[in-house]
């Protein structure tokens, strides 16, 4: 199977914090690429501290055991959860230290594709512009939209859009982590896409397809969904930060 050319971009920006929360980083080897993004959980403190120590574990665990299959993603989350459970809270209002986390694994031998995930930062997959698949929260208002009390749409503005019902820094009993199914094949033209709720909030479905048809490469992708955020949160002083991580394969030249 001929190998897909790869690009990656990446914008994260404070937003109208006093500091940035959000970390993102991947590793790869010649056969494997991890992509790892964390949000630490405003409002207990620590945040921070735990999103990077999640990000630095999980792909020091994924380089050491290449862990390209759903029970592998799993174990990663799992593990990085009890390994941040270990540590000694730091700058925290006397709570633990709570991040989301996602992650895409990528075959280039096989061009295959697998993700996992833990609270709100979110996986989307783009095939020939259109969103194709995208991970499913585990958000309070999420479970609305399951039991049909919610419009997709309405997660975006929901008072009670922020609380999770499952983080890492979470008791196993109460730890909760999706991991895709079945392994994406992968195609020229396929586009993925990690990002935090402070970028995802303030771009729909809609707008993300049309500003990647638009796009010329994912560092033009990115920055016109950075103006996006930028414009829908002018005046405000409060906003989230809001990172995104994209992920672009193409045909050989």
């Amino acid at each position: 199977m001929a190998p897909l050319q790869i690009e990656l971009a990446l914008i994260t920006d404070a937003g109208g914090r006093p500091y940035n929360e959000d970390a993102c980083g991947h590793w790869h080897s010649e056969r494997h690429l991890c992509c790892v993004l964390a949000d630490g959980a405003g409002g207990h403190g620590g945040g921070d501290v735990a999103s990077r120590f999640v990000v630095a574990h999980m792909l020091a665990a994924y380089a050491q055991a290449g862990a390209h299959d759903a029970a592998g993603l799993e174990a990663l989350l799992r593990n990085a959860n009890r390994a941040l459970l270990a540590q000694p809270a730091q700058g925290t209002d006397g709570g633990g230290m709570y991040t989301t986390a996602v992650l895409l694994s990528v075959d280039f031998e096989a061009n295959t594709a697998l993700w996992g995930h833990c609270g709100d930062s979110r996986l989307y997959v783009f095939r020939a512009g259109r969103l194709c698949a995208r991970t499913i929260d585990h958000s309070m208002v999420q479970t609305l939209v399951d039991a049909g009390l919610l419009d997709e749409s309405g997660t975006r503005t929901h008072p009670k859009r922020s609380e999770l019902y499952s983080a890492l820094g979470s008791e196993e009993q109460d730890l909760h982590v999706s991991v895709s199914a079945q392994q994406w094949s992968i195609e020229a033209g396929d586009v993925f896409m990690l990002c935090t709720d402070g970028l995802w909030e303030y771009i729909d479905d809609a707008a993300a397809e049309a500003a990647l048809v638009a796009a010329a490469d994912p560092r033009a992708w990115l920055a016109g969904l950075e103006a996006a955020v930028r414009q829908a949160t002018a005046g405000r002083s409060s906003h989230d930060n809001f990172t995104a991580l994209a992920v672009w394969f193409a045909a050989p030249n």
